[in-house]
């Protein structure tokens, strides 16, 4: 029976991460709830029957692997660039959030002053896989975005590693021991932490510098490493693993020389797994007398999370700073509480639990209240409330090009003349690097990924364009990105003829728009830059029409139609295949003009072939 349950829990996690892709949410929501069904609801699930012993070293493990894939993510040259608000809000805010909810904890639920200190300290942390939905869905200003964003990225780490130092603390108070032996056991059980995460992230650089380590084992391997480092360090000194791997991700995050992008993507898939299934575990292990018993002191407790901590925590956090007042008060009020809370307040619950320190079953229930009432209140308020403080994001007007390839970098070239915002994405650092000494935007890696999430502009994206050479590449993302925006945004180039043959009837083209006609492929366009061909920019009037264009310009390529707009950004519209409304009078076509088109000879002109031609706008 326990195989049939433990399959089932896998189940029921890609069910719930389907649902939250369905209604574009955050997957908490669903796994919370299937846990609560399956567990207190209707008692078909009891993960202390189902695992017994092994409770504890799974959560534990689980714990483990996800707070290291968080610190590979933490890179100390970032923290210089996020800005003086994201500094403040991981420093001086994060401690004001922990001593006030601390605090409140103590005297308004009269917990255990060491159970009131470990929920002010796990509730610190707002995770990105909370927060990049919602500001999907919310899509408030560039600022306010950016200081979201880049706080759930950042605490994540530092949030979760204070939250082990408070709970290393707190452990070795109380015991009636001497003051002293308590500083000694604390700072012994620091330097061990510490100092296997160092050994671990220094043994696991050298094995992949000196390529001791076949690149076909790095993912495997490294995850060996993180789960031994986790139980070496706990039996070294006691609850010092969280310590010791979270020290290992920072050091393998900070060594430049080092790629372990595959291995971030590993862990990243891996996260999701263990996030999924250890959600529905912890939430099917509350009771339902627990999530009852919310008395007055529990809804006081709530508004003070709510409505001081959070908005003092900001005030703090952008004193002294230019940000506009709306902004600031939107931001005081979106904190949502994530997955990382619920998985390392829950391991600090067990062993709470095991060392008998009272009100410590009182910890996992209250965290996951706060989770619940702040992600679902905030999700559903967040959009209306940045509408009336009239702090929303104007119309979308990015388009994102997956692929920095050669083509797409001079269709992005031309397209950025004609003051269209244009973000490249590829998976190849040359491509990348070639893109970025163009001046144009270029994200390192996968656009479909959780990374992606949290560094490309999604709000502010109108349309996706997929020019990679790789029909794979293009077919992954026309996927994503036409549930992310819809199928009439999205638009997908053939890699060749004899690709747009074999391709015709696949699940890429079938109901995505294909770019740039029968003619517009990615070889036929490769070809024409190889030669010297360029992008450039034709405006028609009432002499020069579209059918004129198709005359002079035969050999041209059209690729986009470019529309003025006196009020807003200029609006674009790509040639595809079956295309219904011609250009007009007053619009732009912007073309990839074979060589000897590409050069005007504007001398040799006369006046009246020069107006005839239209207003030329060369890339």
């Amino acid at each position: 029976m326990s195989a049939i349950y433990i399959a089932g829990i896998a189940v029921f996690s890609v069910f719930a991460q389907w649902l939250a892709w369905v209604f574009k949410v955050p997957a908490i929501l669903f796994l919370l709830l299937i846990g609560l069904l399956l567990g207190p609801i209707t008692g078909q699930l009891s993960p202390d029957d189902l695992l017994g012993d092994l409770l504890f070293p799974v959560v534990s493990l689980s714990v483990a692997v996800i707070l290291f894939e968080g610190a590979l993510t933490l890179h100390f040259r970032e923290l210089k660039g996020i800005g003086k608000i994201v500094r403040n809000l991981c420093s001086v805010g994060m401690f004001a959030t922990f001593v006030i909810i601390a605090l409140s904890s103590y005297f308004i639920l009269d917990l255990d002053w060491r159970v009131a200190a470990v929920l002010g300290a796990v509730l610190v942390v707002t995770g990105p896989t909370v927060i990049a939905p919602m500001l999907n869905a919310m899509r408030p200003t560039k600022d306010i975005d950016r200081v979201l964003r880049w706080e759930g990225i950042v605490i994540d780490p530092i949030g979760a590693l204070f939250a082990v130092l408070v709970f290393e603390a707190v452990s070795f108070v109380g015991q009636g021991e001497v003051l002293s032996h308590t500083l000694i056991a604390l700072f012994s059980t620091l330097g061990v932490g510490i100092s296997v995460g160092v050994v671990a992230g220094w043994l696991t650089s050298a094995l992949i510098r000196k390529e001791w380590l076949p690149y076909e084992l790095h993912k495997f391997g490294i995850l060996a490493l993180v789960l031994f480092s986790f139980t070496v360090s706990n039996h070294l000194a006691h609850e010092s693993g969280l310590l010791a791997v979270t020290i290992f991700g920072i050091w393998l995050a900070n060594q430049d020389d080092l790629e372990i992008d595959s291995v971030l993507e590993f862990k990243e898939d891996l996260s999701m797994i263990l996030i999924s299934s250890l959600f529905i575990l912890l939430a099917a292990r509350l009771k339902l007398e627990d999530l009852m018993l919310l008395g007055v002191e529990t809804f006081i407790f709530l508004a003070i999370v709510l409505f001081i901590a959070r908005p003092i925590c900001i005030a703090l956090s952008t004193y002294n700073t230019d940000l506009p007042f709306k902004s600031r008060v939107l931001l005081s009020w979106i904190a949502p509480r994530g997955i990382v809370a619920a998985a390392v307040g829950s391991v600090f619950a067990l062993s709470m639990v095991e060392s008998q320190i009272p009100d410590a079953n009182k910890l996992v229930p209250l965290i996951f209240t706060v989770i619940i009432v702040t992600v679902v209140l905030q999700s559903l308020t967040a959009s209306p409330l940045a509408k009336l403080l009239g702090v929303k994001q104007p119309s979308p007007s990015t388009l994102l090009i997956i692929g920095a390839n050669h083509v797409a970098r001079a269709i992005a070239k031309g397209l950025k003349e004609q003051n269209i915002d244009v973000y490249l994405s590829d998976p190849a650092w040359e491509n990348c690097k070639m893109a970025r000494m163009d001046g144009l935007p270029c994200y390192y890696g996968n656009p479909q990924s959780e990374h992606a999430e949290r560094y490309l502009p999604l709000t502010s994206l109108k349309s996706v364009l997929a020019l990679s050479p790789n029909r794979h590449h293009n077919a992954l993302g026309v996927q994503y990105f036409s549930h992310l925006l819809s199928e009439q945004s999205v638009y997908s180039l053939r890699s060749s003829t004899n690709h747009a043959k074999a391709n015709k009837d696949s699940a890429t083209f079938l109901s995505r728009q294909v770019l740039f006609g029968d003619e517009g492929n990615y070889a036929k366009l490769s070809s024409l830059i190889a030669k010297g061909g360029k992008v450039s920019a034709t405006r028609l009037s009432e002499e020069f029409g579209w059918q004129q264009y198709l005359e002079i310009n035969k050999e041209a390529i059209p690729l986009f139609i470019i529309t003025d707009d006196n009020d807003d950004a200029p609006q674009i519209r790509p040639f595809v295949t079956n295309m219904k409304k011609p250009p007009e009078q007053g619009e732009r076509i912007v073309a990839l003009q074979p060589p000897k088109m590409s050069i005007l000879k504007e001398p040799t002109q006369t006046k009246e072939q020069s107006g005839s031609l239209g207003e030329k706008l060369n890339s």
